[in-house]
C-alpha cells in the first residue's frame, strides 16, 4: 500500500481509504515566509496539522522542515496524494517522481461531473443552474424529481434585517478548548516572529476547530441550536453579534476536517425532523451549491482568470487595510468589520462582500491584490476560495462570468441590513459634504467611472439611468477622488 501524503487542508478521515493506511504529513516553514498570514490562521493550520499527526501516531510520518522538497528527500517509499487545492501545488506534485495524484476529495460534486455539466451548457455558468444540477444528481432535498417545497431556492425569505434589540436569542457557536499542542504552536509562532516571519492581525484564543472531533461537535451544535434561525438572518449584520446564526464551519470544511456531504445530509435530516425549510435550503445552498461552484470554476476556467481586471482597477491596497488598522477608520461599518478580521480572522459572507469587497470595488483596488489579502487574512481563505469569491463575484473583474452585476451598493443597503448607521458619524442618505457616507458617495463615483465598462443589462439599467439625474455628480466624483484610498 502506498503512503498517503496529506496536505494541511486534507486532514479528515475521508481523505483516507483505510483506517490504518500509512500517512505522510509535512509542515513547511517556508509557507509562512512567502506570505503574511493572519496570526490566528497560521495557528489554526499548524494546530490542525499537529493534532492530526498526534491522532495518527505511528500510522503517520510527520516531518517538519523548511520546504516540502527538503522534507520529501527523507521519504523513500511510493506516495499518493489527493488532488491538491491550488494550481501551484498540483504542478508541484505532478512533477515529483514516485507520486501518484488521486482524484480530488472534500467536495460534494466531482471535478469530472462538473466538467460534464459545464461542457454541455451554452453561455455563462451560473451557480443557480449548477446548484439545481447538484441537488438532482445527489438527491438532496428532493421529493422524487421535484425539490421539496416546490422551489429550488428560498433565498427571498432569508433577508430579514437584524432585530432592533441587538441579539437573535440563540446559543453562540460551540468553542474549542486549547491544549498542549496549541501552546506549542503559539510558542513556535512567537519564536518565528522574533526570527523575522511576519504575521498580521492579533493573536487570540483558537476559535475554530482543529480536529474532526471538534468540527463534528460544532456541526451538531449548529444543527440542533442555530440552524432554525440561520435563514432569517443569513444576510444581516449586527455589531453586537458577529456570529449571528452562521454555522462557522467554513474553516473546518476548507481544512478538510469535515466532509461537506456529511454537513448537507445532517441539515437534510434536520428538515425531515422539523427544521424550517428556508433555513435548511439556505445552508445546503452555501455548502454544496456555492462552495462547490467556487471550487469547480477555479479549475474549469483558465489559469489567467485570477488576474482578470476588466474594470481597470489600478490602485494598490493601502497600508491601513493590509495591516488591519481598524482604529484609523471612522465609518462604523468598515471599522467594525475590519476589527473582526483583525481580532478573529473571520467575518461572515455579507460583511466580506458588501462592506470589504464593496469598498475595495468603489476605490479601484487591484482585484488580484485583494484576493491575496482575503486568502491570507481569513482563517478559511485559500486561493481557490478567493479567486471566484473576490475576482469573479465581489470585484466583477471578469465582467460577469459568474454574476450578472457588480456587488456594489451605497449606505442605504448597509443601513437596511445592519445596525451600523445609527451610531456613525456619516449619514447614509448624504453623498456630498462632511457628513457624506463614503459608501453612498463611493457608489455613485464608481458608477460614473465605470459606466462605459459595465455591460448593459436589466439589473444595472435603473442605477445607470439615475446618474444622469444627479446634478452634483461631478462634485461627488471630485470629492471621492480626493478621499482616494485614505481610511474613511
Amino acid at each position: 500500500m502506498s503512503r498517503r501524503w496529506l496536505f494541511a487542508d486534507q486532514l479528515g478521515p475521508h481523505f483516507l481509504d483505510e483506517r490504518k493506511q500509512p500517512v505522510l504529513l509535512i509542515e513547511s516553514k517556508a509557507v509562512f515566509r512567502r506570505r503574511v498570514y493572519h496570526r490566528q490562521k497560521a495557528h489554526l493550520i499548524l494546530s490542525a496539522l499537529r493534532h492530526r499527526a498526534a491522532e495518527l501516531g505511528d500510522q503517520a510520518i510527520f516531518l517538519r522542515g523548511e520546504t516540502y522538497g527538503q522534507a520529501l528527500k527523507q521519504v523513500r517509499e511510493p506516495l499518493e496524494v489527493c488532488h491538491p487545492t491550488s494550481r501551484r501545488a498540483l504542478e508541484f506534485v505532478r512533477n515529483l517522481d514516485g507520486v501518484t495524484v488521486l482524484p480530488a476529495r472534500g467536495y460534494v460534486t466531482s471535478l469530472a461531473d462538473f466538467a460534464d455539466w459545464a461542457d454541455g451548457r451554452r453561455g455563462a455558468l451560473r451557480m443557480e443552474a449548477f446548484y439545481r444540477f447538484a441537488r438532482e444528481h445527489h438527491g438532496v432535498l428532493m421529493d422524487g424529481r421535484e425539490p421539496v417545497g416546490g422551489r429550488w431556492s428560498f433565498d427571498t425569505e432569508n433577508r430579514e434585517p437584524p432585530p432592533k434589540h441587538g441579539r437573535i436569542g440563540i446559543p453562540t457557536p460551540s468553542m474549542p478548548k486549547e491544549d498542549d499542542i496549541d501552546a506549542e504552536v503559539r510558542a513556535d509562532l512567537d519564536r518565528w516572529a522574533r526570527e523575522g516571519i511576519r504575521f498580521a492581525g492579533r493573536d487570540g484564543p483558537r476559535r475554530f476547530p482543529a480536529t474532526t472531533t471538534e468540527a463534528s461537535s460544532r456541526l451538531r451544535h449548529f444543527l440542533r441550536h442555530r440552524l432554525a434561525a440561520f435563514g432569517r438572518y443569513e444576510d444581516a449584520m449586527l455589531s453586537t453579534d458577529p456570529w449571528l446564526a452562521h454555522s462557522v464551519l467554513s474553516s473546518s470544511l476548507n481544512l478538510g476536517l469535515l466532509d461537506p456531504l456529511v454537513a448537507v445530509r445532517g441539515a437534510e435530516r434536520a428538515y425531515r425532523q422539523g427544521a424550517p425549510l428556508a433555513a435548511v435550503e439556505g445552508f445546503v445552498r452555501q455548502v454544496m451549491g456555492w462552495r462547490d461552484y467556487i471550487w469547480h470554476t477555479y479549475w474549469y476556467f483558465e489559469k489567467g482568470w485570477r488576474d482578470s481586471n476588466a474594470l481597470g482597477a489600478r490602485s494598490s491596497l493601502p497600508d491601513w487595510w493590509r495591516d488591519l488598522d481598524a482604529n484609523s477608520v471612522d465609518a462604523r461599518c468598515l471599522q467594525d468589520v475590519l476589527t473582526g478580521v483583525r481580532d478573529r480572522g473571520w467575518v461572515h459572507h455579507i460583511p466580506r462582500l458588501m462592506v470589504l469587497g464593496n469598498y475595495a470595488l468603489q476605490r479601484g483596488w487591484r482585484p488580484s491584490e485583494l484576493a491575496e489579502w482575503f486568502h491570507t487574512r481569513f482563517v478559511d481563505g485559500y486561493e481557490w476560495v478567493m479567486t471566484g469569491n473576490v475576482v469573479g463575484m465581489s470585484q466583477y473583474a471578469d465582467l460577469g462570468r459568474m454574476t450578472t452585476k457588480p456587488y456594489v451598493a451605497g449606505g442605504a443597503y448597509i443601513n437596511r441590513v445592519s445596525d451600523y448607521c445609527g451610531g456613525c458619524r456619516y449619514d447614509p442618505r448624504q453623498r456630498l459634504g462632511e457628513d457624506a457616507c463614503p459608501f453612498t458617495a463611493g457608489y455613485w463615483a464608481f458608477l460614473a467611472g465605470n459606466r462605459g465598462r459595465i455591460p448593459a443589462n436589466a439589473r444595472m439599467a435603473r442605477a445607470l439611468k439615475q446618474l444622469a439625474r444627479l446634478g452634483d455628480l461631478d462634485a461627488v466624483v471630485t470629492q471621492e477622488g480626493r478621499r482616494g484610498s485614505d481610511p474613511p
